[in-house]
């Protein structure tokens, strides 16, 4: 029996040269390429149509959370486990079967009637989907050789950021030009021809059937518990005043229990579910370091801009869109800039520049006031784009291209799982930061707006005069009017503590990354050998 790291044939008689690119199998990885894209995608994609879906499906505020909250719960326990899956199926079925799953559960989630039945098929959704993500980034460091990786790198790490950042700009248009089912249904026609392609194209490897015989189960269903109890506590535990609330408490101690039961069964099982022994490699330590924070870069920002625009602005789901698209198109033409950049320069270079530049776009965005609108945080964003491109393909090639092929599938489950990981912390910490730095300074900037503060007084009276002018209850209004006007300051001066934040994060990582140690030109996955 061939195990996962035996590459099969399907190449021509005569062997292809090192440097040679088999055009079955680049065809196969586009094709593994757009699946992915589909995947990360759909994270986002309803995150500036929330409005929309839970007016479709009659929920309450605290329940249209969970659309996007049971793919992620669902999704995280698939990024690591896909490593096993693939060893076991190999690459041709995981990925068909992913594939084909995510697009019949995109078109149950388009057929929801109510939030139960949406949060099952979203559920669903995310874990099936989930699957495809780790097997792009195995199958691109041990088809290609090292030589190949400017092209190859560019595209997974444009992929990996460039979906969750334009996601809210695809759902915005299709739920405001036809429909939030739409959201969904876009996936189907893709889905199937990405499913047909993956079974058709794919031969990188062969599975292991006989590692089924050692499959722990125990260790399936405590990583299941500690991730998906981790998820959930990072998702809802911001707005909930965190171990205050029961549900959250609870499923606190269980994500400990979980995790104790985990760790225990992934260095003392005779096969666990996920090998942590990756992390012996340095390269691979910080690449998922720095995945990990690029993850807080990623999906923080990805969620700071839409609720900046939505909260204080007032736009709507298109303009939101609209106005994030930008770092996606930085993102995009930035690509083969990095690609080229990545066999000219010292990767620990590129991360400096890339994690400076991330921190110089936070520090702009430093000076928020309720009056920028998209031209103010257009550059911040031009940043951001370039910069995640330019850290992205840098940390994926250091931090998986030092390991051998064999040890690609399950390493590049956990290095996904790092960033997405990342995310979630990432953003617990920033609605915890939002929600109380909001109050903190709405009590103190009343502090000084009171009867005794003249400009204070002289504006309640201005706002009173206009009220009155047309026939309204003037004090009464004009004190309701004063007190959302310092509610929004309140909320826009958290926003700034978020960005001072982030900059400090990011220009401490540019600090850390001459740590980093430059892995050598030869290293890594093969060239489809």
């Amino acid at each position: 029996m061939a195990t996962s790291s035996t590459i099969t044939a399907g190449a021509p008689p005569a062997p292809a040269p090192a440097d040679s690119m088999d055009t079955r199998k680049l065809f196969a990885f586009l094709a593994m390429v757009f699946g992915m894209f589909m995947a990360i995608l759909d994270i986002q994609v309803v995150s500036a149509s929330l409005a929309e879906i839970q007016a479709g499906l009659s929920a309450s505020p605290d329940e249209i959370a969970w659309v996007q909250t049971a793919y992620l719960i669902a999704e995280v326990v698939m990024i690591p486990l896909s490593g096993f899956l693939g060893r076991l199926l190999s690459t041709r079925v995981l990925f068909t079967v992913s594939a084909a799953g995510f697009t019949l559960a995109s078109l149950l989630c388009a057929t929801a009637t109510n939030m139960d039945e949406m949060m099952v098929y979203r559920a669903l959704q995310g874990f099936i989907g989930g699957g495809m993500i780790p097997s792009v980034f195995a199958a691109a460091f041990t088809i290609f050789p090292p030589s190949k990786r400017a092209i190859v790198s560019p595209m997974i790490g444009l992929v990996a950021t460039l979906a969750p950042t334009i996601g809210p700009t695809i759902g915005g248009y299709l739920s405001h030009a036809f429909s939030w089912h739409w959201l969904f249904l876009i996936n189907v026609i893709p889905g199937i021809g990405v499913a047909i392609a993956a079974w058709t194209l794919i031969d990188f490897d062969e599975g292991d059937r006989s590692l089924l015989k050692k499959f722990d189960w125990t260790g399936l269903a405590a990583m299941a518990i500690f991730l998906g109890s981790m998820e959930y506590v990072l998702e809802e535990g911001p707005q909930n005043d965190w171990l205050q609330d029961r549900a959250v408490f609870v499923f606190a101690i269980t994500m400990v229990i979980g995790g104790l039961v985990f760790f225990q069964r992934a260095f003392n099982a005779e096969q666990p579910i996920v090998d942590l022994s990756a992390f012996k490699d340095v390269n691979f330590s910080f690449g998922s370091l720095f995945s990990f924070v690029m993850g807080i870069g990623l999906y923080g920002l990805t969620y700071l801009f839409p609720l900046y625009l939505g909260r204080v602005r007032g736009y709507d789901s298109l303009m939101i869109g609209e106005a994030v698209f930008v770092s996606g198109a930085a993102m995009f033409m930035t690509a083969p800039v990095a690609g080229a950049l990545s066999n000219k320069l010292d990767p620990r270079v590129m991360l400096l520049i890339g994690f400076i530049g991330f921190a110089t776009g936070t520090w702009m965005m430093t000076g928020i006031t309720p009056e920028w609108d998209y031209w103010e945080i257009f550059v911040p964003q031009v940043f951001r784009g370039v910069s995640l491109m330019l850290c992205m393909v840098t940390i994926n090639n250091l931090a998986l291209g030092t390991l051998p092929p064999e040890r690609l599938k399950n390493a590049s489950g956990l290095f996904n799982l790092t960033r997405n990981l990342g995310g979630a912390v990432g953003l617990a910490l920033i609605n915890t930061i939002l929600i109380h730095r909001a109050d903190m300074h709405y009590e103190r900037l009343s502090e000084h707006v009171n009867w005794s503060n003249p400009e204070a007084m002289r504006q309640l009276s201005m706002m009173a005069h206009n009220l009155a002018a047309h026939g309204m209850q003037a004090q009464e209004g004009a004190l309701a009017q004063m007190v959302g006007r310092v509610r929004m300051q309140a909320q826009v001066m958290s926003f700034m503590d978020i960005f001072y934040l982030l900059t400090l994060l990011f220009a401490l990582l540019a600090v850390c990354a001459v740590l980093m140690r430059k892995p050598p030109a030869s290293a890594g996955g093969g060239g489809g050998h």
